[in-house]
């Protein structure tokens, strides 16, 4: 905790510096008023303990001493700081996020799911400026019933979003993703699903209760409902059926042709078209395509925005297919459908893709019908795309596709700064 405190960009040491230099003058000050002559003094004992001593003995020792007694004092006052203004040591938690990632790109994630809760995790060790805009169209689960019974926007999604930008090993954050697994009534919900619930009936809408959400948990960055509209999402299929219900879309079992949603035309939040604006990295994915992806870019404004924004547009391609939603599909036609579901061109630059899988793949992709995804490299760049390839996967013996949180955000953000931009960040940090 000490040695955190000397990390660059807080502009502490600066100043308790110059403050042991504003103490050492009022000493001499004061003794040379008093007739003392202090610096002839300490002169005069130095010569004196050279006449024993050889000033390669007398110096260090000095050296050390002085330093010894100014970490002593500075270690004092970093507890007595702490404790007295900040109980749970979260001051130097504040001080760097305030000093140090608020430098950092301004960055909107768009999606929902695990997906975008996953990348949150890692971009929030690159910077402080983090809208997360998310989807509302679930009606599954905890969040569906909610719903239902409650009037409300689903919170599943928002509630990992949050839970992904706050502290993960929190003992609220871990509170905020317990899900009850017995009790009348109470089983399958999560603790945040239903904080989230009964904050939006104090405040009035979710907006509100997310932000005294993202308060408790004081996460790095915010979370933003992409709209505050009752969006359902419907999908026509080439067999010509038209299956209503998030939920009920990827367990039709046949080719999604068109997503659409109702009200024809939901309304932004006027939050999220000033982040996107204002944002240097837009980011698309990954998560699931139809569920997760486009039904934000149904949100004719979003869509608008983010092609009229002067920020670098990065995709994120899912490593798996998923089945019901996008079986058999390669890079190029999960580009498509994204381009094919926006009436908005400049929508994204760059897609980045997993190059490496592990060598002892689960045999229960297979058996669930998911594979890699193939990256047809000719296709998208007849589309005007850049391609970015990298290992986006965690490590596992288990065969197990994960996305790396800390590796997509290093290689968003190295990215990001191979383009000419030059932003202060810290990676790998104490306080990680």
């Amino acid at each position: 905790m000490f040695l955190a405190w000397l990390l660059p960009g807080l502009e502490i040491k600066r100043w308790v510096f110059l403050m042991f230099i504003g103490i050492f003058l009022v000493i001499i000050g004061t003794a040379t008023l008093l007739n003392l002559h202090p610096l002839a003094q300490i002169l005069a004992l130095v010569r004196k303990l050279a006449e024993f001593l050889p000033a390669i003995v007398t110096g260090p020792i000095m050296l050390s001493m002085g330093l010894a007694i100014y970490l002593l004092a500075w270690k004092r006052v970093n507890r007595s700081v702490i404790n007295a203004i900040k109980p749970d040591a979260r001051l130097l938690e504040h001080l760097y996020v305030k000093k140090v990632l608020n430098k950092g790109p301004k960055i909107v994630a768009i999606g929902g799911g695990t997906g975008l809760s996953t990348i949150l995790k890692g971009l929030k060790h690159i910077t402080g400026n983090i809208t997360a805009v998310v989807t509302v169209g679930d009606d599954g689960g905890s969040s569906g019933r909610l719903r239902q019974e409650m009037g409300i926007l689903p919170p599943g999604d928002i509630r990992n979003c949050i839970a992904g930008l706050a502290n993960e090993e929190d003992l609220v954050t871990k509170l905020f993703q317990y899900r009850f697994k017995n009790g009348n009534g109470l089983e399958g919900h999560s603790f945040g699903n239903l904080f989230l619930t009964a904050l939006c009936a104090i405040t009035g809408d979710m907006v509100s209760a997310v932000k005294e959400s993202s308060k408790v948990l004081s996460i790095r960055g915010r979370v933003l409902p992409s709209t505050l509209d009752d969006m359902k999402l419907y999908a026509e299929l080439e067999d010509g059926r038209i299956v209503y219900g998030e939920s009920n879309i990827p367990e039709a079992g046949g080719k999604i042709v068109k997503l659409k949603a109702t009200p024809d035309e939901p309304k932004a939040l006027d939050e999220v078209l000033e982040a996107i604006y204002d944002s240097d990295i837009i980011i698309l994915g990954p998560g699931s395509l139809y569920t997760s992806i486009i039904p934000n870019l149904l949100i004719d404004e979003i869509t608008r925005a983010i092609s009229k924004s002067e920020a670098r547009k990065i995709y994120i391609c899912n490593i798996m297919t998923q089945p019901g939603e996008t079986d058999d599909y390669t890079a190029s036609e999960h580009v498509k459908a994204i381009f094919d579901h926006s009436k908005y061109e400049n929508i994204m630059e760059t897609i980045l893709v997993n190059d490496s899988l592990p060598k002892n793949l689960a045999l229960k992709y297979k058996a669930a019908g998911s594979y890699p995804v193939v990256l047809d490299s000719e296709k998208i760049k007849k589309m005007g795309l850049k391609i970015l390839t990298k290992r986006l996967i965690e490590e596992n013996d288990e065969g197990l596709v994960r996305h790396s949180p800390e590796r997509i955000a290093r290689i968003i953000f190295e990215w990001y700064k191979g383009n000419g931009k030059k932003l202060q960040a810290i990676e790998n940090n104490t306080l990680a």
